[in-house]
């Protein structure tokens, strides 16, 4: 009924525009990049890596501070971005796995857990209303690149509202890895030596240079930085030797209960691929700047989750993770800021203000963001969790949102175990559903979340306990619940 009743809006919308002869709309260029930490760019502090043509971008945009990702992992932030619903709400709680999984080996490791975790949705449902479908149904021409991660066949980018796709399916990795041939079922292989990175690009410019007369909708989602953590062979050299400069050239960890926390950033591997990265976003604006269309561009660069700094290990000696996002605690997987908290730019149509946000905003926001900039009108029923951020960026309101909301009811390999959190102002939450614990923060004073303040302050606690159970009721989340088998 809501697919219907939107589509009756978009007629009468788009009668009334072409009376009145309105200016034509703009292009929308949605950039999502995998595993990107909040201290992954230059613009947000870091000194090692490198991206000056994203901190250029971000010094003729809107940057925010307090962006965060809906979930510590991939599959859920995804499909919180295609509908503007919290995933909980969906059912996809965890990233996507396929049919024929959990493996033997998962299974096993499943007993061994003392809790059992609620099942997860294995695609984006077809019944919901894709912000893809959205703009293709007001005439936009919609295109998709690079990783999916929201079901296998009958579920790619081609069933949600995109009319071409390049690259999406089921995998969350690159399954050839980043050098062609790529083992990829929705993109062909490219010459010897051809990097994943640079083959997205490609294509996008490509479909740009098709559409540059009438307004389009370009969804590029990067697979870099995710793992596995294959250096671009142009830029590697650059970084190891940028690292023989640094004081700490090794990973330092500490530990984050069973697991370990890189406190530096240190590969340079790690970084090539966000030099590589960045000189493709740098490509990609100088394609929008040459057809003269950049300024008449929404453009919205995100991460899907916090950077990849925690993982679990069998000592300090063990497997690194490959990034840091320092002040930050803990990283991808986690309900700690470092694994919700990323880096979210915005460049309005013809918009070059440079100004930072402090307000919060996520991934439920962009679908309703770009429908309000587009013109095409919200839809309230679909992106029910997600506000359009446009008044506020153009100062008609100072309120973003009061609440936030995580819930991340699964184990994970950064050594995460099942748990919820919210945060309210400076106030944050999160709740352990193995052990029953809360844990309370200022994130004003404490951004590193050390702090535990809920026997300090029990009033703010207990309020935001219950926010945390009503919000839970309401929502249908669905708890893990004791294994009886658990020894």
């Amino acid at each position: 009924m809501v697919k219907y009743f939107f589509l009756l809006t978009l007629f009468i919308t788009g009668c009334a525009q072409e009376v009145e002869q309105l200016p034509m709309k703009p292009n929308v260029v949605f950039i999502l990049v995998d595993d990107l930490g909040w201290k992954d760019l230059g613009c947000y502090g870091s000194s090692f890596y490198e991206t000056p043509n994203i901190d250029l971008l971000a010094s003729q945009s809107y940057r925010f501070t307090n962006a965060y990702s809906s979930n510590p992992v991939c599959s859920p932030t995804r499909a919180s971005i295609m509908t503007g619903k919290h995933p909980s709400r969906i059912g996809i709680t965890d990233w996507i796995t396929p049919e024929d999984s959990p493996s033997e080996t998962w299974q096993k490791l499943r007993k061994n857990q003392k809790l059992i975790c609620p099942e997860n949705r294995r695609a984006l449902p077809l019944e919901e209303f894709t912000m893809a479908e959205a703009l293709n149904t007001a005439g936009y021409p919609t295109f998709y690149a690079g990783k999916w991660h929201l079901g296998d066949e009958g579920f790619f980018p081609q069933n949600q509202g995109f009319e071409v796709n390049k690259g999406g399916h089921m995998k969350g990795s690159p399954p050839g890895g980043y050098y062609t041939p790529y083992n990829n079922p929705q993109l062909e292989d490219g010459p010897e030596g051809e990097y994943l990175t640079d083959r997205l690009t490609n294509e996008s410019i490509a479909f740009i240079e098709q559409n540059k007369e009438n307004p389009f909708f370009l969804y590029l989602a990067f697979y870099t930085v995710h793992s596995p953590i294959q250096p671009n062979k142009k830029y590697l050299d650059k970084f190891t030797q940028k690292r023989k400069l640094l004081k700490d050239s090794l990973p330092i960890k500490i530990e984050e209960r069973k697991a370990y926390t890189v406190q530096n950033q240190y590969n340079a591997a790690y970084a090539s691929m966000v030099y590589a990265l960045d000189q493709n976003v740098g490509r990609l604006i100088d394609k929008l700047k040459a057809l003269n269309i950049l300024e008449n561009t929404l453009i919205i660069f995100t991460s899907d989750n916090g950077g990849l700094s925690t993982l679990i290990g069998k000592s300090v000696y063990g497997r690194n993770a490959p990034t840091s996002v320092l002040p930050l605690r803990a990283g991808k997987g986690w309900a700690y800021e470092g694994g919700i908290r990323v880096p979210l730019i915005i460049k309005p149509p013809n918009d070059l203000e440079a100004k930072i946000i402090d307000a919060p905003a996520n991934s439920m926001d962009y679908y309703p963001t770009i429908l309000d900039y587009t013109g095409i009108g919200l839809n309230y029923e679909q992106h029910i969790d997600g506000i359009s951020l446009k008044p506020f960026l153009e100062g008609e309101t100072r309120v973003t949102h009061k609440e936030l909301f995580w819930d991340f009811p699964h184990y994970h390999g950064s050594g995460w175990t099942p748990g919820r959190a919210m945060r309210q102002g400076p106030w944050k939450l999160i709740y352990f559903f193995e052990d029953d614990v809360y844990e309370l923060y200022n994130l004003d004073n404490d951004i590193g979340e050390r702090n535990n303040l809920a026997t300090i302050y029990p009033k703010k606690f207990e309020e935001m306990k219950k926010l945390l159970e009503v919000w839970g009721d309401e929502i249908g989340a669905e708890e893990p619940y004791l294994n009886q088998n658990f020894n």
